[in-house]
């Protein structure tokens, strides 16, 4: 049996094993081709997770945030270009998609008027970020549902 870790800032993977119930040699037996030395190096920081590796993790933890973790702050382009979606109610997922999808009809006129021309002027670049940034705002939300969806099918909720 595995020793219980004490330590304090524990990373992302170490908080899934350890919410899963598994000591590192229960996760690495389950994984099959990840070590629990590996698993120790990665937890510490002191070896990189590789992407197949979380994917695995993510499916032997059941924790369907490792993969958006993992790209939202250890890929290079994910830093870019993803942004950290966390798993929450699925009600307050649909509110805030559907929140975000009114918010959206009210800018479609201003947003045809504002490209229908391919070219975006000074006086309509205000506009065209305030629409950019509630787009945005949809993308989350849909990664959030996509992540839920995830989740609950990982945790046995959807089969």
């Amino acid at each position: 049996m595995g020793k219980r870790s004490t330590k304090e800032n524990k990373c992302a993977y170490q908080l899934a094993r350890e919410a899963a119930g598994l000591t590192r040699e229960q996760a690495s037996e389950a994984m099959e081709y990840i070590s629990d030395d590996r698993i120790e190096k990665i937890e510490r920081g002191v070896l990189s997770a590789h992407p197949e590796e979380v994917i695995t993790m993510s499916e032997c933890y059941k924790d369907a945030t490792l993969c958006n973790y993992y790209c939202s702050h250890e890929c290079p382009i994910g830093q870019k270009y993803i942004p950290e979606v966390q798993i929450k109610d699925l009600s307050q997922i649909t509110l805030e998609m559907l929140a975000s999808l009114n918010a959206m009809e009210k800018e479609k006129n201003r947003l045809i008027e504002i490209t229908v021309d391919g070219k975006i002027t000074d006086d309509e670049r205000p506009d065209f970020e305030k629409i950019q940034q509630e787009l945005r705002d949809i993308s989350i939300s849909i990664q959030s549902m996509q992540m839920w969806i995830e989740h609950a099918t990982l945790t046995g909720e959807i089969k």
